[in-house]
């Protein structure tokens, strides 16, 4: 149906409404990339646990056999070792908050100086131990930014991880440094081709490579004794000593270190940073303002991106429970309506006339299929179609069928809830049934959607409203919607009592129900939504007939069908807002208020705008965690809603062949509803008004075998 611009406020263009939507995707994409790239995609082994591999015949002779602080500058290389009884105790892969403090507490302890070389993922983490570190006189030096292997790493790579280090090292700190111990690396005599490689870009940014000449292992965890045992010189030649302060239990390292200071003291040995005990210059230097401001940026950022994940992390739960929660709600509920429809009574059988109201705006292409269906029911009617200013010949088409029992009403464009209200003070019978143009109805479809009016508590009936051009892969989807989502949630409605919508394609109501509430509102767009709502919360009954079989033309293009779904969501959230006030009623109104209202918030509003978390959580596991387990999630919600679907289809009496298509429907239709939602929502809060939209006809309409004559 159409309405004229002049009856709507006016509109906030939506492409503002993509800006900020897109603005937030790419915000959230960069924040969950930077989390992946710190958190997930190095570091996994310790170092020492990574053994060098490959040939080493570009090494220079000189480095293999000379000392750990090494020089691969493009001129002559060199390298520089230890003094005599001089120790440079170095530690790596921390800060860690739990043990780093230990060993700085032993250190200051003890009047020992040494060289952290730190992790630059960790240094954003706990940044005040970095300051700690230089405040107490230590050195501090790069170990990269992710614990990456240089070796293995391109050399875009290469120089991502060295400068993102000094930038959080200068906003932790105020410092940088030119010393760097490469991940994984031990000895010179143990470098290989690759590691030389990775040595000479290191030279070509300005750092000096820091490797070691004795290994604690402490990293194996081999026992405090054997600790110390690895750590002791075999004589007195100076030492670079390898030890960690993080990395997982470090116990045995601060054992191990308040045994082994005093013992190397005695020895005769000094302790010193690695520096002062090769005799270079101090490294560090003061970082410059704009180093400091970047690096202060890089912490800041990674720490949102951490808050980012964990917040989606919580809202993929959410998600997954209130997945889980529908799925078995309607399951059960489905269940127990079935059982009930099998011996339902709604009374003495209804044989009355009924009224049945057709509003019409252009619908030439269908609105004969539709009219024919009606007269060939079984049950006695009068059929008023309302023409609502069609610039198509409609209202001429109709009259020149010659139909008896067909009446035609030709009014100014409108909108449909006049034309239904025209129709309705038109109509001759005190129980009518509104249709859409683009419905063809099944031979009894009249007769059984006016059964429940047995029952004097009943003011309206939803009808079962099936998809008829489902030929092809849109037109399945939209069938499987049909089926899995409406008709399963009417039967859950109809259990519960909280009917909230009365499809406009097939709906009974009594006419004295519709008169004592004014009749159908234009203040919404979800124009069915508002009556049935509205009907509950003036106490009558709204059930659910699901043998009332009507065939509606879905939309065939994906555009026609974002413009559908966007007008009946946003129609829906105005009737919601419009009626929210049945959360403090009671009896009926309270049903709709506290269990209607309520599901549709949790499953129809919050569950979609929570459902992109999950495939976006899901293409960051595959990226960066486990992607079996990550498809195995996948594959469970994919076996819950199969599972929903065959028992749906099987109520419903439909062949199940249509779900093959349910893995693809995830992948493209339902991606397109959660942006309907989204973009609804933007439209609700942004103030903004929808105008009525036409459906597209597209001629797809045709008699219902049982019915056509």
């Amino acid at each position: 149906m159409s309405r004229p611009a002049a009856r709507r406020a006016k509109q906030v263009p939506l492409r503002t409404h993509w800006i900020v939507m897109t603005m937030l995707l790419v915000c959230l994409s960069s924040m969950l990339l930077l989390n992946g790239y710190t958190h997930h995609m190095f570091g996994a082994e310790p170092d020492g646990a990574v053994q060098p591999s490959g040939g080493s015949a570009s090494v220079p002779r000189q480095i293999v056999t000379g000392g750990p602080v090494i020089d691969a500058g493009s001129g002559a290389p060199r390298s520089v070792s230890p003094k005599a009884r001089t120790i440079a105790l170095t530690f790596d892969d921390g800060p860690d908050p739990v043990w780093t403090p230990k060993v700085l507490d032993l250190l200051k302890a003890q009047h020992v100086h040494a060289t952290f070389f730190v992790v630059g993922t960790a240094v954003a983490a706990h940044p005040e131990l970095a300051r700690r570190i230089v405040a107490e006189g230590h050195q501090i030096a790069v170990h990269t930014f992710t614990h990456a292997n240089l070796s293995t790493a391109p050399g875009w790579r290469r120089s991502l991880e060295l400068r993102q280090s000094q930038l959080i090292l200068a906003g932790a700190t105020g410092v940088s440094t030119t010393l760097l111990r490469p991940p994984y690396s031990s000895e010179p005599r143990a470098l290989t081709d690759r590691d030389w490689a990775a040595l000479q870009q290191v030279r070509e940014a300005g750092y000096l490579a820091v490797l070691t000449t004795q290994d604690s292992q402490d990293w194996r965890r081999p026992g405090t004794n054997q600790v110390i045992a690895n750590s002791m010189p075999r004589n007195t030649a100076g030492q670079v000593l390898l030890m960690h302060d993080a990395g997982g239990d470090r116990s045995q390292t601060v054992e191990a270190l308040s045994r082994l200071i005093p013992r190397l003291k005695a020895r005769g040995f000094r302790f010193a940073t690695v520096s002062d005990a090769v005799g270079l210059p101090d490294p560090a230097r003061h970082a410059n303002l704009l180093d400091r401001g970047r690096g202060l940026a890089v912490i800041w950022a990674m720490r949102i991106s951490d808050s980012v994940l964990t917040v989606l992390t919580w809202l993929l739960y959410a998600a997954g429970a209130l997945s889980v929660l529908r799925a078995i709600t309607t399951l059960i509920a489905a269940r127990r309506h079935a059982r009930r429809m099998r011996g339902r009574v709604w009374g003495a059988s209804v044989t009355e006339p009924v009224s049945v109201i057709v509003p019409a705006y252009n619908e030439s292409a269908g609105i004969e299929a539709a009219i024919r269906s009606l007269v060939a029911s079984d049950h006695p009617l009068e059929v008023i179609v309302v023409d609502d200013g069609s610039t198509d010949g409609t209202a001429d088409l109709v009259e020149s069928l010659r139909i008896p029992g067909v009446r035609v009403i030709r009014q100014p464009n409108s909108g449909k809830p006049i034309a239904l209200n025209t129709g309705l003070q038109a109509a001759r019978f005190d129980l009518i049934v509104m249709v859409d143009g683009d419905t063809v109805f099944e031979t009894d479809a009249v007769r059984m959607l006016v059964q429940p009016f047995a029952d004097p508590a009943v003011g309206a009936v939803s009808g079962n409203a099936k998809v008829l051009n489902r030929g092809g892969l849109l037109g399945r989807w939209q069938h499987i919607e049909y089926v899995i989502g409406f008709n399963l949630d009417r039967r859950l409605f109809d259990l519960a009592e909280c009917m909230p919508t009365v499809p406009g394609a097939v709906g009974g109501f009594r006419r004295t129900a519709l008169e004592r509430i004014g009749g159908l509102s234009d203040v919404t767009l979800a124009e069915d939504t508002d009556l049935t709502m509205a009907l509950c919360r003036d106490g009558w009954l709204v059930v659910y007939e699901e043998r009332a079989v009507a065939w509606t033309e879905a939309p065939a293009s994906l555009g026609a069908l974002w413009r559908q779904r966007y007008r009946w969501c946003y129609g829906t959230l105005q009737a919601m807002w419009k009626h929210r006030g049945a959360l403090v009623q009671r009896w009926q109104a309270g049903k709709l208020g506290r269990r209607g209202l309520t599901y549709l918030m949790l499953f129809q509003v919050l569950l979609p705008l929570l459902a992109p978390v999950v495939d976006v959580f899901a293409i960051y596991g595959l990226v960066f965690l486990d992607p079996l387990r990550v498809g195995l999630v996948w594959l469970g919600f994919l076996a819950l809603q199969f599972a929903m679907g065959l028992y749906a289809f099987r109520l419903d009496g439909e062949k199940p062949g249509p779900l093959w298509t349910l893995p693809l429907q995830q992948f493209v239709y339902r991606q397109l509803m959660y942006l309907v939602v989204i973009q609804s929502v933007f439209t609700a809060l942004a103030g903004s008004r929808l105008r009525w939209q036409r459906m597209e006809r597209y001629g797809s309409l045709h008699m219902p075998a049982n019915t056509q004559s």
